[in-house]
């Protein structure tokens, strides 16, 4: 991406951070659900509706559009997407995937959450 500055001179813009990294297992398991996914899927979307006993919770849906202004990000497995309304939750988070004997799912590391519910199924910010 590229811009002009006052001067006329072409600068040349270093691409954003994504907002959330995913993690090798993370990344992995969006793969497999893309291998099984609907027909029409393009992609695998995180969002924090509003729900859960802390305010907002983690919510991963499969898509079959994109939004204009949702985050997208590439990976080996497909396209990953951020609810363009929860990046500013999200930002600076880490999302994994953890699974053994009793549970499996995506786990979340985030920055900007103040607080959560005892299972972790919703946080605050």
């Amino acid at each position: 991406m590229s811009a002009q500055n006052q001067t006329g001179e072409t600068k040349t813009r270093r691409p954003l951070p994504a907002a959330v990294t995913l993690t090798p297992a993370a990344e992995e398991r969006v793969a497999e659900l893309m291998r099984n996914a609907p027909e029409g899927t393009i992609g695998v979307k995180l969002s924090t509706p509003r729900r859960g006993c802390s305010g907002l919770a983690y919510s991963v849906d499969y898509v079959s559009e994109a939004v204009a202004f949702d985050e997208k990000i590439e990976t080996p497995g497909g396209t990953f997407f951020i609810d363009g309304g929860s990046v500013l939750y999200l930002v600076g988070s880490t999302m994994d995937w953890q699974e053994d004997e009793f549970t499996a799912g995506f786990v979340f590391t985030n920055p900007n959450a103040t607080g959560s519910c005892g299972c972790g199924e919703s946080f605050t910010v």
